[in-house]
């Protein structure tokens, strides 16, 4: 009688059991894309709840259709309906970044010495225009009133700095091309799963990320989405494996 129990107690429980996964992942930063540590990631209804750790990855059991809460402090708290994908990249928006931002204008003070004396600075008194660090164009001081451009400062500082944010924003728009790639490489949830389904070790997936990375140098990944990066990973670690292993 005990065990017949035990067997209908059993198959009731099987598809709840066998319905449950393992879901992973990292949290974002929504606003400068950086890992979260410390965000509290729980799948309502259940005892399931972990602690994202310096590169913001979680890992939680739950099944398709449950919700995943993501809190911490200072950010605004986010629900995630599960479904088929199990390797999750999630964003929580700060709240400070949230509030309206208000402009506050008002008239400087301005002080000077004068006959030994701290005097305020009457802001209608004329100043005398100054040239410095600038250039202007007109008639220069000479005698038959020649045309010409006068440079006042040092013109490489400018270059120079212009042509470092041109390459700043170079480096920004290859990144930018390059997201797919991140996704993918950057991934606590995606690198566990290649090391658990192969049995790597990690000195083992530092070797071939570096293998992978000199084989596709010619094209950097650029404007490669996350499914195909994922893809040839995928083989390239299903080959590389094999002489491993």
């Amino acid at each position: 009688m005990k065990l017949r129990l035990l067997v209908l107690i059993y198959f009731a429980f099987l598809p709840a059991l066998l319905a449950q996964r393992s879901f992973s992942g990292n949290v974002l930063d929504a606003n400068d894309k950086k890992y979260l540590e410390g965000v509290t990631v729980e799948v309502l209804g259940t005892d399931q709840m972990q602690i994202t750790n310096s590169r913001g990855y979680f890992s939680v059991k739950g099944e398709s259709g449950d919700t995943l809460r993501l809190s911490y402090p200072g950010f605004l708290e986010q629900k995630v309906i599960l479904a088929e994908e199990i390797f999750l990249l999630l964003q929580i928006q700060d709240r400070a970044r949230m509030l309206p931002a208000f402009e506050v204008k008002a008239e400087p003070y301005s002080f000077r010495f004068k006959d030994g004396k701290l005097v305020l600075i009457d802001p209608d008194e004329e100043k005398a225009p100054s040239n410095k660090g600038g250039i202007s164009a007109g008639y220069l001081n000479s005698p038959n009133q020649t045309g010409g451009v006068a440079i006042a400062g040092v013109l490489s500082s400018l270059t120079k700095r212009a042509k470092q944010e041109r390459e700043y924003q170079k480096k920004l728009e290859w990144m930018k091309r390059r997201e797919g790639y991140y996704e993918v490489i950057e991934s606590d949830s995606v690198r566990q799963n290649f090391m658990v389904k192969y049995q790597l070790e990690r000195s083992d997936w530092d070797r071939m990320i570096i293998r992978f990375n000199e084989g596709n140098n010619y094209h950097e990944f650029l404007d490669w989405d996350r499914k195909r990066v994922y893809a040839t990973l995928s083989e390239f670690i299903e080959r590389e494996s094999k002489w491993i292993n």
